[in-house]
Parts: structure tokens; sequence; C-alpha cells
């Protein structure tokens, strides 16, 4: 099996995505995982393996515990193979210039224009005295 099919299997359960969702911002023990979940600990275990073998996660045992963390370039494959499906990306980027353009002419429109519309609705000092 190759590398992209290998992970693309390991995220395509849901409680796997959630785990490496976790895992995101610190390392976290298999306690502190399996505690978070409704499924046994043992099942949560298997999970962590299938992680493991994938290449997603790493494990370091730290006394009785062992402690996983996210190995955040396996998923970098998957992430190009994945962009290439990704029309969005190029329309927002030309949406959002689009937008800048079209403030910059409606700043620059009502700049021209209020000078003008000051004199024209601004009072002659002597028509106050009348």
């Amino acid at each position: 099996m190759d590398e992209l099919s290998e992970v693309a299997d390991a995220i395509a359960d849901p409680v796997r995505r959630e785990i490496l969702m976790m895992l995101r911002f610190a390392p976290l023990t298999a306690g502190d995982i399996a505690a978070r979940f409704a499924i046994s600990r043992p099942a949560v275990s298997r999970h962590l393996r299938v992680l493991r073998e994938s290449g997603l996660v790493r494990d370091q045992q730290i006394g009785r515990h062992r402690r996983y963390s996210l190995v955040r370039s396996r998923l970098g494959d998957l992430a190009a193979w994945l962009i290439q499906f990704d029309t969005q990306r190029g329309s927002w980027s030309q949406h959002l210039a689009a937008l800048e353009t079209e403030v910059y002419r409606t700043r620059r429109d009502r700049s021209r224009a209020e000078p003008a519309n000051d004199r024209h609705t601004a009072r002659h000092p002597k028509e106050d005295m009348a």
C-alpha cells in the first residue's frame, strides 16, 4: 500500500480523526485520549495502533504511561493531493482582489465628489445674515 493510501485509510475513521484533532495542540497520554471517548479503552488502543502504524502519531513510553504526539509531516502528502481539488482557493483570491479594487474605487469616487458637494450645499455667510 502506498503512503497516501495508508494515511487516507487511517483517517477514514471518525474516532481516529478526532484523536488527530486532539493531538494538534499537545501530546496526550493514551489514558487522556481514552477518557474523552465513550468507547472502551481497548478500542481506543486499537485506533491508536492504526494511527501509529500509519505514521500519523508517534508514541513515547514515559514511566507507566504512553504519550502520543501528532506527526504533521505525514499529512503533507495527503494535503498536497487534496489541494488540487480545492476550486474555491483560486476563486476566493480573485473575489478578494475584486473587492479590494471596488473598495478603492468607491473611496476615490467619494473623495472626488465630496469637495463638489460641499460647495453646493455649504451656505454662504451673507445668507445667514439675511
